[in-house]
């Protein structure tokens, strides 16, 4: 499986790589590097006394990432990063220190949307297509494997969907 992940690795970098993406995507990348793009979005929609609720269900979700996959998952699987494993790389940004398995930028952005998309906001579009340039991000600067970005795409649907749930449960019982 390694062999068909670096297949894939390398053909992004041997067909998709320019000055553009070069310039973009590390930029991209480090708006997620501790979650700041959806932890500043959660604190600005429970700013908003309208949109409080979504951002209550952010915040649940990102928790739930936080615990997840940085606290549980990462050091559970503790897996090698793919520059490690092909040295060749040239690295466009500083490598991560943690481990690969889940993408926590994958996993923390994908949290976001769902959460968004469970609670019932249209603000789930916009984000789902930050979250899979995000995604992307991550692959293209050979930091993740490609299942890692996956089962970080569905570990942030999972906390997402649940963040929504907690949230919807809060005001349930708010409400009686």
């Amino acid at each position: 499986m390694q062999a068909a992940e670096l297949a894939i690795l390398d053909w992004i970098q041997l067909h998709l790589r320019c000055g553009f993406l070069d310039a973009v995507l590390p930029a991209v990348s480090r708006t997620c590097d501790h979650g700041e793009l959806w932890i500043v979005l959660a604190a600005v929609l429970l700013l908003m006394r309208r949109q409080r609720r979504y951002g209550t269900a952010v915040s649940c979700a990102l928790v739930l990432d936080l615990v997840s996959c940085n606290m549980i998952l990462k050091p559970l699987f503790g897996r090698v990063r793919p520059f490690a494993v092909n040295t060749a790389v040239e690295l466009l940004t500083a490598p991560p220190m943690d481990a690969s398995f889940p993408s926590g930028h994958t996993a923390a952005s994908f949290a976001a949307v769902f959460a968004l998309k469970t609670a019932g906001s249209p603000l789930w579009k916009p984000a789902l297509a930050a979250a899979l340039v995000m995604a992307f991000s991550r692959l293209y600067l050979y930091v993740h494997w490609p299942s890692d970005v996956l089962g970080g795409a569905l570990l942030g649907a999972a906390v997402g969907w649940a963040g929504a749930k907690i949230m919807e449960t809060v005001e349930h019982r708010r409400g009686q």
